[in-house]
């Protein structure tokens, strides 16, 4: 396995992440007017990188993300492993910590090391982390030195952490915004970050 620089995007903004509405697996939704101009600055900070490949979730968002790069004809992989963990009866709700004590305590199980527990009709961590296996199978034998990647927020605390094994208790020690960049390094048998949810492109 070669060495290579993995460049980890989280998707742009939405008028979901605007209202504070959960929006995971179960929400295709498209990016907002910032979002937008938060993908072309991107695009602007990162287009003379040679990518050799690019990996998206099957969610239109991280497409809409990274469309500049595809129009440039980079080769394109969807994973569905990529996807946003499924927040199940929860998503498109608005949680603030007065409206959903469930919600929370769900949250700070997980962070007492509680991974396998599941939201009502949704996705655990350690389920996310499963169809994510194949995904960072995929990354390590993939032939490039440059790959970007596009996901989202809880399921690239989930891919950081299986990366730099970490136990999955400790993932929102992963900061992000949208469009932050975490600038992965992989010397073809460890990972290590050189950038750790990065912005200066956003200014």
């Amino acid at each position: 396995m070669k060495p290579k620089k993995i460049y980890l995007i989280r998707h742009g903004q939405t008028d979901y992440n605007v209202r504070g509405i959960v929006q995971g697996r179960g929400v295709d939704s498209d990016l907002n007017e910032m979002g937008k101009f938060q993908a072309k600055k991107f695009f602007n900070a990162f287009k003379e990188v040679p990518f050799d490949r690019i990996y998206i979730s099957a969610l239109k968002r991280t497409r809409q993300s990274i469309n500049g790069f595809i129009e440039m004809g980079l080769p394109l992989e969807v994973r569905d492993g990529l996807d946003e963990i499924d927040w199940g009866i929860k998503e498109k709700e608005k949680i603030t910590s007065e409206e959903n004590a469930y919600y929370h305590s769900l949250i700070s199980a997980w962070s007492r090391g509680e991974t396998s527990r599941r939201i009502e009709g949704g996705e655990s961590p350690d389920d996310v982390q499963k169809r994510l296996t194949p995904v960072i199978e995929e990354l390590k034998r993939d032939e490039g030195e440059n790959i970007l990647v596009c996901s989202h927020g809880r399921t690239m605390r989930i891919l950081l952490s299986t990366l730099l094994n970490y136990p999955l208790k400790d993932m929102d020690k992963f900061l992000h915004q949208n469009l932050s960049l975490y600038l992965i390094r992989f010397t073809g048998s460890m990972f290590s970050i050189d950038l750790f949810n990065d912005h200066q492109h956003l200014r």
